[in-house]
């Protein structure tokens, strides 16, 4: 089995998944902040919110009192944790001068400015990487871990880099000549695929009987 073959049987499973759900790569960026140790349906009622009450810009959530965007995110849980991180990152997003600018910058020089702002991480800075800036960067969550580690394809312990640079790497067959472009409509897939049956399906207490990838996985034998 390979990660190919894979992603093949999830695509199969589910069909096309065309995420992230988002009208605009800031409000990607965000989600990808408010997403963090919440559902994606928690994300959902806070982005309305921000949106009812006209505040979903960069420049109103960095001059927003803290409370007040506190209390707007409330049903994204850590609110008060979360609150910080967004105005974090759009003060530092506004003084980057926004999206274009940073759409200039290669690829590596981007993931290194969102890693320098506070409360993003590696998964948050990825998934607004291959989202809101459509860079070939896969994301990795819990989910992949769990997965691929029962599979046999990765240890349980790899660590978030490792285990980023080894998708990327065998994902695709590297001989090939693959544009950025079909990378990226790729990891954009994969991600969601493995979202959809990390959650459905291949749980902590995993459903192996009703699962597409059980007659290659010996998790459960």
């Amino acid at each position: 089995m390979t990660f190919f073959s894979v992603y093949q049987k999830l695509l199969n499973q589910y069909g096309p998944q065309q995420w992230w759900p988002a009208e605009t790569p800031f409000e990607v960026m965000v989600g990808a902040i408010l997403t963090q140790n919440t559902a994606w349906t928690n994300v959902e009622k806070s982005i309305a919110q921000l949106r009812a009450k006209r505040k979903l810009t960069p420049q109103t959530i960095d001059r927003l009192p803290h409370q007040q965007l506190a209390e707007l995110i409330r049903a994204s849980g850590y609110f008060n944790v979360k609150a910080t991180r967004l105005k974090n990152f759009c003060h530092w997003y506004l003084a980057q001068n926004g999206f274009d600018a940073l759409n200039a910058l290669d690829t590596e020089s981007l993931r290194h400015g969102l890693l320098s702002v506070n409360g993003v991480g590696s998964e948050t800075a990825d998934d607004i990487m291959l989202y809101a800036f459509n860079r070939p960067v896969f994301v990795v969550d819990a989910y992949t871990r769990r997965i691929f580690s029962r599979l046999g394809l990765v240890d349980d312990k790899i660590g978030y880099e490792a285990l980023r640079d080894k998708f990327e790497t065998e994902f695709i067959d590297i001989k090939r000549k693959i544009t950025a472009e079909i990378r990226v409509a790729h990891y954009n897939e994969y991600h969601a695929l493995i979202v959809v049956h990390g959650k459905d399906f291949c749980r902590t207490k995993p459903r192996c009987e009703v699962c597409c990838l059980n007659k290659q996985c010996g998790f459960m034998k």
